[in-house]
């Protein structure tokens, strides 16, 4: 009966907790198909607003989904490398490095862009180029993918591994690919997880860096909140989940592990005793 009990008050605070969390998100969503948010759903639905941000915005929508794609590409190229060194070479270097690469994270996103604008405002174009963007999201997100690897590879025996496969012929290349990789594969997912939604709801560092023609999507949002209807900015938002949701959940069904059906037994059940 105390069981009983106490499984009910938890199930109880888990959907309060998730009630408090999700309401809001499906009132924002509703306002933006609502004709007059003011009156209710009882001034009626339309997709007015919807088609309102589209026409007007949909330019921010795609330069965020593809600077979070190349932001993510930049992440793995950089952040499996180097969170494999990291666990690989476990000495106080390696942790004092680390740590300096969560710094981006620690320092508030306004002063990083406004270290990346005194650095490297004046380089030609580059200041006016969606890759300007992209240096920051590279550098707020890179830590989140190191360290969602380097927490794969802690927690296996990673030297062992690659000493078995040494010891069958393979070489470094090989056992970064068969073995390392493989290995680590639920980190690479977590990370990448994190730079996506990070990148493309990042808003303190792209506000400083951003310039007319390189609005992403919450800077876009910003402004429709500031300065246009609430209906507009709620349909901006409701615009974000739709596109958002589905690019999450086709990132974890393409990381699953495939299954392989082999028509030989590879691991045959031992011979019963006599």
């Amino acid at each position: 009966m105390r069981k009983t009990l106490l499984y009910r008050l938890q199930l109880a605070f888990t959907l309060a907790v998730s009630a408090f969390l999700v309401v809001p998100v499906l009132l924002s969503a509703l306002a933006g198909v609502t004709v007059n948010y003011f009156e209710g759903v009882g001034s009626g639905l339309t997709l007015r607003w919807i088609v309102e941000v589209w026409t007007g915005y949909r330019d921010t929508l795609f330069l965020s989904i593809g600077i979070a794609l190349a932001c993510l590409g930049m992440c793995l190229l950089l952040g499996v490398p180097a969170a494999y060194a990291l666990a690989r070479g476990r000495s106080r270097w390696t942790r004092l490095a680390e740590e300096l690469l969560v710094m981006p994270v620690a320092v508030p996103g306004l002063a990083t862009a406004l270290a990346l604008i005194t650095t490297y405002g004046a380089l030609g174009n580059f200041r006016s180029s969606w890759t300007f963007i992209l240096v920051g999201h590279v550098l707020f997100t890179l830590p989140f993918m190191v360290r969602s690897v380097v927490a794969v590879l802690a927690a296996i025996d990673l030297r062992t591994l690659e000493e078995g496969a040494a010891s069958l012929g393979a070489g470094f290349v090989r056992r970064f690919f068969d073995v390392v990789l493989p290995n680590c594969r639920n980190g690479i997912l977590a990370g990448s997880l994190m730079v996506v939604t990070l990148s493309l709801g990042e808003f303190n560092m792209t506000w400083l860096l951003h310039t007319p023609f390189t609005k992403t999507l919450p800077v876009g949002l910003a402004d429709a909140y500031a300065s246009l209807r609430l209906e507009i900015g709620s349909a901006y938002t409701l615009i974000f989940f739709v596109v958002i949701v589905p690019m999450l959940l086709a990132m974890q069904v393409l990381a699953r592990p495939r299954q392989t059906r082999l028509g030989v037994d590879m691991n045959p059940p031992a011979p019963e005793s006599p």
